[in-house]
């Protein structure tokens, strides 16, 4: 996926832009294959992405496939509040977290983005 699309907005807003998507759909033409998520209420949006959490994302981006632990580690923050984190994002279909072995040492929960990059709006 390359846009994943997080923001504020109406009813209308979501009404108005799959008028659009049908549109095109209609005209046989290709639809970008983006993630949007929409929050009616900015404060909604704001609490779902913290502060902390638009910072694993940031990491997350900027790091080949971290562990959970490596990101704690890099963020400086307790590893049960970064898997706490992940988690949220994962719900939101922002990243998705894979078991993998680690030789020697049991399994590892690594984290990787879903998009390529990811676009944040609050319109109050």
């Amino acid at each position: 996926m390359k846009n994943a699309k997080v923001s504020s907005g109406s009813v209308e807003d979501f009404f108005r832009r799959s008028r659009e998507r049908a549109a095109k759909l209609d005209r046989k033409e290709r639809l970008p294959i983006d993630l949007r998520i929409t929050f009616e209420d900015p404060a909604d949006l704001m609490r779902a992405l913290s502060a902390q959490r638009v910072k694993v994302l940031q990491v997350v981006k900027r790091n080949r496939r971290p562990t959970v632990t490596k990101l704690a580690t890099m963020l400086k923050r307790d590893r049960k509040s970064v898997t706490r984190d992940v988690t949220v994002l994962e719900k939101l279909g922002l990243i998705r977290t894979k078991i993998q072995a680690n030789p020697g040492h049991g399994v590892v929960k690594v984290v990787e983005p879903l998009a390529e990059r990811y676009h944040l709006t609050a319109t109050l």
